[in-house]
């Protein structure tokens, strides 16, 4: 039965074309933007919802449908990124490899938006997959995080990357402002560096946040927004309308604020976690206070904070591409959420699927 259900919807021509769409609109906006605009859809969304319970459309079919869901228009812009800038289609000021350059619109040319459209596409294979399946993670989340395994596979780029440094976590030689030559998207090995080799750099260790990567900052943020993801979701009982703030206010990041800290893989399991306490039911967290609910997402935000670091210090900052230390962080958090549901901890998942 479950597997007929997914065969249908992996075979489903409209949501594919809309996909494809999705994608390459993603690309042309660039993945960071087109995120925001998710930020954007579910805010409306939820505030819709609030108003009528069955306006549900504008969150579930284009906030998280192929318009915007960012397994979809994210995941396709950061592929799209990683393609041209392989082709040495992208030449920023960017301190960083130019494929991690998410914030970047990529405008209008076609073999870009081909890309973009093609991981679009494969994005709703990977979210319909884990939702039809009910594999215990966030669905959305998940084909984020695998897509950039796919596209560093597909475009060529190595996994992890050359780690520098005492290790993956060292964080100093991007603190000393150690550099390293590139070209051409790829790294030269420096008794091999030509003249105009040496004249192109990037930093040795690159950081997804120069500004929100020191354990304690992490935490600390991962408390304020633990608390706020918390209190949302309490007082409207949206699990999702805290994420899209969070989401929608890395409008003033991509327009250059500095120090606008990432809060989403914060606010979402938070929200999630606090939601599930508070609801009856057979569980050691069962019907409990607002105040009990605050501490649990508190827990969730600074530990979801922590993992998105931990993340990105092996996988993002040794890489060339963008792999996204927030959507594996949510992946991490709503798992936790399904094992605390199954250990009869929480009475509810809320909205993480289970099998």
């Amino acid at each position: 039965m479950v597997l007929g259900e997914l065969l249908e919807a992996l075979l489903d021509l409209e949501m594919l074309i809309a996909a494809f769409g999705g994608g390459a609109f993603g690309a042309a906006l660039g993945a960071l933007p087109a995120f925001i605009f998710t930020g954007f859809m579910v805010i409306a969304g939820e505030a819709a919802t609030l108003v009528n319970q069955d306006a549900g459309a504008i969150t579930n079919d284009v906030a998280f449908g192929p318009p915007f869901s960012p397994a979809i228009s994210f995941a396709g812009g950061a592929a799209a990124t990683a393609y041209a800038a392989r082709r040495g289609y992208i030449d920023t000021a960017f301190d960083f490899h130019e494929a991690k350059n998410i914030a970047y619109a990529l405008g209008t040319k076609p073999d870009v938006l081909a890309v973009g459209g093609a991981f679009g596409v494969l994005g709703y294979v990977l979210q319909v997959t884990s939702g039809t399946l009910g594999l215990p993670w966030d669905p959305i989340a998940m084909g984020v995080v695998l897509s950039a395994l796919f596209h560093r596979l597909i475009l060529g780029y190595s996994i992890i990357g050359k780690v520098r440094g005492t290790g993956y976590f060292d964080m100093t030689p991007f603190e000393r402002e150690e550099t390293r030559a590139i070209t051409d998207g790829g790294e030269v090995d420096a008794g091999a560096e030509t003249e105009a080799a040496a004249q192109s750099s990037r930093l040795a260790v690159e950081p997804w946040l120069p500004h929100q990567y020191k354990w304690d900052h992490v935490a600390m943020i991962g408390l304020a927004g633990g608390l706020l993801g918390g209190y949302t979701a309490l007082v409207t009982e949206s699990p999702f309308l805290a994420f899209g703030i969070s989401a929608a206010s890395l409008v003033f990041l991509n327009c250059g604020v500095e120090k606008i800290p990432v809060t989403h893989h914060i606010t979402l399991p938070s929200s999630t976690a606090a939601l599930a306490v508070v609801a009856s039911g057979d569980a050691v967290l069962a019907g409990t206070s607002n105040e009990v609910a605050l501490i649990v997402a508190a827990i969730f935000g600074i530990v979801c904070a922590l993992f998105g670091e931990a993340f990105q210090r092996v996988f993002y900052a040794h890489g060339d591409t963008h792999w996204d230390p927030p959507a594996a962080a949510i992946v991490f958090g709503t798992i936790l959420i399904a094992v605390a549901f199954f250990l009869g901890i929480f009475p509810t998942t809320v909205w993480v699927p289970t099998p």
